[in-house]
């Protein structure tokens, strides 16, 4: 597995080893050992999510306050452009963000930590997003930040649509970086 830093020395892009012939190609998703190996991180997975999203769809950008969620997220169809934001109000990265494109073509996975704001932008006609979780959901303690907040000013590839993001009523009613809630 190789490892790709971000401009937040705390998320990564992980490329795992493709093996592959005219027949298809094989890959192993997650190993615990590879993945503390690679990262220097030991973390337990305790939930296996997977979405399914439309062209246009953005969703996010969600945390929990409590109950913090580490996400290791993949797209196994489709093409989607992925986003963390640090929350952390301590850390030297506070308010930043990074992105990456997620593809089945370029079978990358994106590690965001406890403490960062998650949200994706599907770019092909639909997308098969799979991510594994530190922690539960809990619907109690969710947040969201407006994922436009001018703030924070995330790039999204907006140009690749064909319409304007189609947002859910939780995250048309997001907060802006200035109100939202922060980890301490």
């Amino acid at each position: 597995m190789k490892v790709i830093p971000t401009t937040i020395p705390d998320v990564l892009i992980l490329e795992p080893t493709v093996f592959g012939d005219a027949r298809g190609f094989f890959l192993e998703s997650f190993n615990a050992r590879t993945f503390a190996e690679a990262t220097g991180l030991e973390r337990q997975f305790v939930q296996d999510n997977h979405s399914r999203s439309q062209h246009a769809v953005l969703r996010g950008l969600h945390y929990q306050l409590q109950q913090t969620q580490g996400k290791l997220v993949r797209v196994v169809k489709g093409r989607v452009f992925d986003v963390a934001v640090d929350m952390r109000q301590q850390s030297a990265t506070f308010g930043q963000w990074a992105g990456v494109e997620l593809s089945e073509e370029n079978q990358r996975m994106f590690w965001v930590p406890e403490g960062f704001a998650h949200g994706f932008l599907v770019l092909s006609d639909s997308a098969d997003f799979l991510y594994k979780t530190t922690d539960y959901y809990a619907p109690t303690h969710d947040c969201a930040l407006l994922w436009n907040d001018k703030d924070i000013a995330i790039d999204w590839p907006l140009h690749e649509l064909k319409t304007p993001p189609q947002l859910s009523a939780k995250d048309q009613q997001a907060l802006p970086f200035s109100q939202a809630k922060v980890f301490p």
